[in-house]
């Protein structure tokens, strides 16, 4: 394993260069420096008597129902007032310099999209959208009436977040294309993740079991620190832009 501050190993200089595909799994690292509070962290002010555990849970929802729509209201209008840093930036400039880039993320803010990222898969959903809670068909518009939450259109039932609570699998597409994507990638960039929340935290060591270059981009260190190839000590929005003027000299992408 090969530790470095922001001195870019020419190994993954090279490896990066002529990667065909790269993957990248994106956590709540990349979303605080935006100001994102962390799903914990967001607990303040009126929200601060509520445990999230106990909020992000179907038999909450089915308790409570306006209880756990109001949270995740507040909490998009915390994501509304965030602008995508210089890691998320980064990555949707990567993906215009390799041949093949996925973008797997845990978050659910939305910003890698806003970043100008076109294909990012969503392993815990998105809190801009909204589902039945009866068949998890989308909804994009509804009847404003005094219901809180309000009810879907078609057949009724209240409408809740399109977001993976406690409790409930991840979407099976997604999880399975995230899969895909590690086990076919010659590079896998873990970035800003624990590493250890399950099953994204699994992704890593699928790309490394199927002979791919593992970066780690994190301030601290995590489970995944000393089986990784290469380990950038850091915040992303400062090793990802020096990451990529390494390897590409972009003039755009300076550090």
């Amino acid at each position: 394993m090969h530790t470095i501050s922001l001195a870019i190993p020419l190994g993954l200089i090279h490896a990066l260069r002529t990667a065909q595909h790269v993957a990248v799994l994106t956590g709540a690292g990349v979303s605080a420096e935006s100001g994102v509070p962390t799903f914990r962290e967001a607990q303040t002010g009126l929200w601060s008597q509520y445990n999230p555990e106990d909020l992000a849970t179907p038999e909450a929802f089915r308790r409570q129902p306006a209880v756990v729509w109001q949270w995740y209201d507040w909490r998009r209008r915390l994501v509304a007032a965030a602008e995508p840093n210089a890691a998320h930036r980064a990555l949707a400039a990567l993906e215009m310099l390799v041949p093949r880039l996925t973008l797997i993320t845990q978050n659910v803010d939305g910003l890698h999209q806003r970043a100008g990222s076109t294909d990012v898969i969503e392993l815990h959903g998105n809190l801009q959208r909204v589902v039945c809670s009866r068949d998890h068909q989308v909804v994009t518009s509804w009847a404003e009436t005094e219901d809180v939450p309000p009810r879907c259109p078609q057949c009724q039932a209240l409408l809740r977040p399109d977001v993976v609570w406690f409790g409930e699998s991840l979407p099976q597409r997604a999880l399975q294309a995230a899969l895909d994507a590690a086990r076919d990638c010659d590079v896998f960039l873990s970035v800003g993740t624990s590493a250890v929340v399950q099953p994204a935290a699994s992704l890593p060591y699928e790309a490394l079991e199927h002979g791919a270059i593992t970066v780690e981009v994190n301030p601290s260190a995590t489970a995944l620190t000393e089986h990784a190839t290469y380990v950038l000590p850091g915040p992303a929005g400062q090793v990802l832009p020096a990451l990529l003027h390494a390897a590409w000299h972009e003039p755009g992408i300076a550090p």
